[in-house]
């Protein structure tokens, strides 16, 4: 599809000011703001076809018009121009992210903090998940005479544990063979290759330590398991119920974050390194009315996972595009530089 220029002025500016006020803009409006002469006439006559092609909507018998979703898709990929952040917005956002350096989970937790904060809406992130993961660490911890946790740490910078119960007493030689396994078998090793079978096969060489070190490998390949499994965290999603432009929907779409396996899919639905995600290109029906938008952080070079924020169609994108793209940048260089070999 493509607009005359003054087509794409009179949407650009009902975009924008629709964005500001949230009320429908009208011919008078616009007169007056667009930077070129053109009769009240002619607008009106322009903002009827953008209304038949699909980029705008009359609510109501309002005389005025807002962006459709469509318009809203329009003007982001051909008209909207950012607003990139000033030096002193860097350094606010630099230094509050500084403050949860060293761990992943609190430098994710911090960074969907001040989105949320930042932009009113819900903010969303996925924890590191990479298939090219390798075992960087594990380590046994004896909690009871046959009670041991079992951490393990990746070089994607996840850290997972599970306790576990054996049949006989926990013992320096037990401890001792753990960690000669360990280190032969299983540092350095991709973490998608520790499973099922290759549990059964390790099991299978132990001979007579089969009986008293295979739930320790159970456990292991248990939460290797799960630290290829992306795990999904929302700040702020109450800030939704403030969105007029939700109504009752506010409610739903809280009941469908609680179903974090599609939530997580809906996230991780692109590969792009930046998304937006407008209203009906949503894969779920909840998130019709909503917008996405969606930066994937990495570490060391490989896909991390996602930051971004869920909010109505009617945010500020040229304001909240660059913002998310560098806290992303930011996240992805403090969990680089955590787990820098």
């Amino acid at each position: 599809m493509e607009l005359g220029k003054r087509k794409e002025m009179i949407l650009a500016a009902i975009v924008e000011q629709y964005i500001k006020s949230g009320e429908p803009i009208g011919s008078k409006f616009l007169m007056e703001s667009l930077p070129i002469s053109v009769s009240s006439a002619t607008i009106r006559n322009e903002m009827s076809e953008l209304h038949e092609m699909g980029l705008l909507e009359q609510p109501h018998t309002s005389a005025g018009r807002i962006p459709s979703q469509a318009g809203y898709r329009y003007y982001i990929d051909n008209l909207m121009n950012t607003n990139e952040l000033s030096e002193n917005e860097r350094e606010l956002i630099k230094n509050e992210l500084e403050r949860s350096m060293g761990s992943p989970d609190k430098l994710l937790e911090k960074a969907g903090e001040m989105l949320a904060k930042l932009t009113g809406c819900a903010a969303i992130a996925t924890t590191p998940t990479d298939e090219g993961a390798v075992v960087k660490h594990i380590e046994i911890m004896p909690v009871g005479t046959r009670i041991a946790m079992i951490v393990m740490m990746t070089s994607s910078g996840i850290i997972k544990n599970g306790i576990c119960k054996v049949e006989t007493e926990i013992t320096p030689d037990m401890i001792k063979c753990f960690y000669d396994i360990v280190n032969e078998c299983f540092i350095g090793r991709p973490v998608s290759d520790i499973g099922t079978v290759m549990i059964q096969t390790l099991v299978a060489s132990l001979g007579s330590n089969a009986l008293a070190m295979s739930p320790l490998f159970v456990v292991l390949a248990d939460i290797a398991n799960q630290a290829l499994q992306a795990e999904v965290r929302l700040e702020g999603e109450q800030n939704l119920l403030h969105h007029r432009e939700f109504g009752e929907n506010a409610y739903e779409m809280m009941q469908f974050f609680d179903e974090r396996d599609k939530l997580e899919r809906a996230l991780t639905s692109s590969k792009n390194p930046l998304e937006v995600i407008i209203g009906k290109e949503n894969m779920y029906r909840q998130l019709e009315n909503s917008s996405m938008i969606i930066s994937r952080y990495s570490i060391k070079g490989h896909d991390g996972g996602v930051i971004g924020i869920i909010g109505p169609t009617r945010i500020n994108y040229a304001k909240l595009i660059p913002s998310i793209e560098y806290l992303t940048d930011l996240v992805s260089k403090m969990l680089t530089d955590t787990f820098e070999d």
